[in-house]
Parts: C-alpha cells; structure tokens; sequence
C-alpha cells in the first residue's frame, strides 16, 4: 500500500527521488576528489547527478578579499555571510529545479551548505544572523538536505598530506585547519544523518567509505544489515556528565509507521517522523521505506518530506502499532556523530546509544556513556529493541 500512498500524495511526477548531499569539513579533507568519485559511481547507476560549487570559494576566486582596512569589520563579514547564504540557496534551488525536470532519480553534492557559515563565528553571531533572516538552525541544518558526510581534514591524522597549493581561498596553518574542522563539524551537530569520516584509513579506503554510505543512502542494494552500530545503555545519560567541549542538541521524535503491502515474499516497513529541537522553533519531516528483497538485500530510502505531506501520511496510520515517542540527543565526539534515543512511549526508559559508521570502522564510546552491551541482530535482540517491535506495543513483553 505504501505505494499508493505515494502516489495519492505526489503524483507520478513527484515518486522520482531527489537526495541532496552535503560534502563538507576542514581543509583539506578530500572534498574536490570525492565529488568526483561519487558523481561518477552514481552517474554510471542511471543517476542524473549535479554539483553545486563551494560559495565562499566562487567570492574569493572572482576577486573578493578582506581589507584589513574596511572600515566596519563586522558589518563586513555580516555582508559577506548574506551574500554567501543567498548564492548557496540561489544556486541548490536552481539546480535542484534543473534535476527534477529530468524526471529521473537524481542526486544534487553540495561543497558545504547552509550551515558551515556558522564554523567561522561565534554562536552568539550565528544566532543574531539568522534572526535576522527570519531562519531557524532545525530547517536550515535538516530540511534542506539528506544526509551530511563530513571529510576529516589531513591535518587530523595526515598531517604529512596537509597542502594549501591545490586551494587558493585555502590559508589555514595545520592548527587553523584542525579547529576550522571540529567547528565544521558541530555546526552539523543534530543532522539525523551525519556521517564522519576520518583519516584512520588510508585516503582510498576513506574514499570506498564515502562510496558505499552514499549508495546506501540513494537506495542502491547492499548486503548489509545495517550500517548505524547500536549499544543498549544502562541509564539515561546525565547532560551534566558531557565534557564542556562536546556540543548536542535535544530533540523530541515522535514516529508513526504506515500501513505497507506485505503480500510479496519481500519485508516492507515504512514510516514517518517528526524531529524538533527542544525549546526552539522549527521542525523537520521524513519519509522512510526499508524494504528486504527475498535474496536477503537491505534497501532503505528516505526523503524530506513537508509538514503537509507529513499529516497527509499519517491518515495512513498502522492503527495496530502505537507511536513512537522518543527524547533524542545528538552530539559529535572525536570525530564520531552519535544520537541517544531514549523511550517515552510506547513504552519508557529504554535507551539506545547509535553511532552511524561502516560496520568496519572501530567504534570508541564516549567514556562519558554507560553502556551495558553492544546490540546485534539476534532475533532477541531485535524483538527486545527494535523499533517496529517496540510500535507493536501489545505484542512487546
């Protein structure tokens, strides 16, 4: 049934997927290289792919500079902050228009997005401007984009590979770069689906990373199970205990599965959900679909969805399963993004720490974290803590 669904609500025109992917991190990370290889992977797949260039880069390129001697030195970077924001949304909606009248699955990479501006101030800075652009961090960090894969820069963790010569709005010294990257990285902080990758690997293996999360994400099949590592926690986490450097946001989620067609040999769930920031405006909408072909291939695909459609979904409410309500805390941690869902209903206090990586990537938990053990796919494991289980909360014992 589920679709129908999509059809009733888009029509035929709007069942072609469109991803939109942030490339982003410090200098230095891999960016221009990736762009390439996953534009090329994706385009031999049928995707029509786009990519919007870097918008500070394009200032700096055609001849803009800071003048030590301007004058007002904050106005200016105000000035130049708008101008970067409007030329970064002006050229993704332009583009984005571009790909859906291809009217095939396409994909539009991004060199960074709205919310890296916020790595080159101050919190304080960020909040009064996009106050005065009437924004808020929830839409402009989750309603635009799909995913967000930030790029370690060389100067953390190969340092030998760190060069300014291939970048000419590149300056940072190895200290700049590394604090350029953690802030790049925070301000990506709460995104659903941040991925980091690092340079615990050799360039090409961090590239082959990047590959496999993006054909995940664009709904291509893979074998494996699952690529987010999961830890059953002992108790919910004291916001108290997280070291002083270690920036998270507090979400509520509430989730509620669809009513699918599982008259085929094939296991089919979807579901929608609604993510807000605790004691702040905006909210993000998401559709997803999980589908397990009979050869045993997981193919998930998810998209931003609008609070229109989001309540013209849940008219296709499973009415056998009960919502999903969960307080949700986001953070990064030594180049690691991790979210804690804890449990409110259906039932409560249940608290899952998961970390989105590739399954063989070492996963270091945050010290500041209790955990009482590593969840697998054990049929117990998954009946005891998976949430289409726990939606079926009359059948949950």
């Amino acid at each position: 049934m589920s679709g129908d669904i999509n059809k009733t609500l888009t029509g035929n025109g709007g069942k072609v997927p469109l991803y939109k992917i942030v490339l982003t991190g410090g200098p230095c990370g891999g960016k221009t290289t990736a762009l390439e290889r996953v534009s090329s992977y994706l385009r031999e797949r049928g995707f029509e792919v786009m990519t919007c260039p870097e918008a500070y880069t394009m200032l700096i390129t055609n001849g803009f500079s800071f003048d030590n001697n301007c004058g007002n030195a904050k106005d200016l970077q105000f000035k130049v902050q708008h101008s970067v924001m409007d030329l970064m949304i002006s050229v993704e909606d332009s583009f984005e228009r571009v790909l859906r009248a291809k009217c095939r699955p396409g994909v539009l990479l991004c060199d960074r997005g709205v919310m890296d501006g916020s790595a080159y101030i101050s919190q304080e800075e960020w909040d009064e401007f996009i106050l005065s652009r009437n924004m808020n961090n929830v839409e402009l960090r989750e309603g635009r984009y799909n995913a967000v894969f930030h790029l370690v820069t060389a100067a953390e963790g190969a340092e030998n590979y760190y060069t300014l010569s291939n970048n000419i709005a590149r300056t940072e010294t190895i200290d700049e770069a590394r604090e350029v990257d953690c802030n790049c990285r925070n301000a990506w902080a709460g995104h659903s689906h941040l991925r980091v990758f690092d340079n615990s690997v050799d360039f090409e293996t961090k590239m082959q990373r990047l590959v496999k999360a993006t054909s995940k994400l664009v709904g291509l099949p893979s074998e494996a199970k699952k690529e987010t590592t999961k830890f059953l926690l002992k108790k919910i986490p004291n916001i108290e205990d997280f070291p002083s450097d270690v920036k998270y946001h507090i979400f509520n989620v509430e989730k509620f599965f669809l009513l699918v067609n599982n008259d085929s040999d094939e296991s089919e769930n979807s579901y929608v959900r609604k993510r807000a920031l605790k004691n702040s405006a905006g909210a993000s909408f998401g559709y997803t679909n999980i589908r397990e072909t009979k050869e045993g291939q997981m193919i998930e695909l998810k998209r931003i969805i609008t609070e229109r459609e989001y309540n013209e979904y849940l008219k296709f409410r499973d009415p056998s399963r009960g919502v999903i309500k969960q307080m949700r805390i986001s953070f990064v941690w030594e180049t690691q993004s991790f979210n804690i869902h804890t449990y409110i209903e259906p039932v409560e206090g249940i608290c899952i720490l998961h970390c989105q990586s590739d399954p063989s990537e070492e996963i270091r938990v945050p010290p500041f974290i209790e955990v009482e053990k590593k969840l697998t796919n054990s049929p117990d494991d998954v009946r005891k803590f998976g949430s289409v289980n726990i939606s079926q909360h009359s059948r949950y014992k």
